[in-house]
């Protein structure tokens, strides 16, 4: 497994947008202002990309956002490799705690891997989200 970071969305990145969150889940708005300031990731196994994320500071939090696995690679743990490497990125410049917004049916997936659940629940086209944190210190 390999991974690559980007400055600007790419192609390989958006591809696994649009086919998780688009054609998969039913979202219609994927794509924002904010993936212009990002760090992208995307994950690769055998060359192919198989995974993404993206990561940017808003007021001195590092949120962590559009994670996704493209579903025949879900088997691989790949989500966990995924938050792993951006924890890792996040430490890297400086930041003590990493915040993201879940899809609540995948919120028992993030508080496996050490987040904790915070505020009210809130509807995202129609999908119910939570927010999320984790200290990375």
């Amino acid at each position: 497994m390999t991974y690559q970071f980007y400055e600007q969305l790419p192609q390989d990145a958006q591809m696994i947008r649009e086919e998780v969150f688009i054609k998969e889940q039913g979202f219609q708005i994927e794509f924002d202002d904010i993936d212009h300031h990002c760090l992208h990731l995307v994950l690769y196994k055998d060359n192919k990309p198989v995974g993404c994320a993206r990561m940017y500071d808003e007021n001195g939090q590092m949120i962590l956002g559009r994670i996704a696995v493209l579903k025949t690679y879900r088997h691989l743990h790949l989500g966990t490799q995924i938050l792993e490497i951006l924890e890792n990125k996040a430490k890297e410049l400086g930041y003590h705690s990493v915040y993201l917004s879940a899809q609540v049916r995948a919120s028992d997936f993030y508080k496996k891997n050490g987040y904790i659940r915070y505020g009210e629940e809130y509807l995202d086209e129609y999908c119910p989200h939570c927010h999320m944190k984790k200290d990375i210190e």
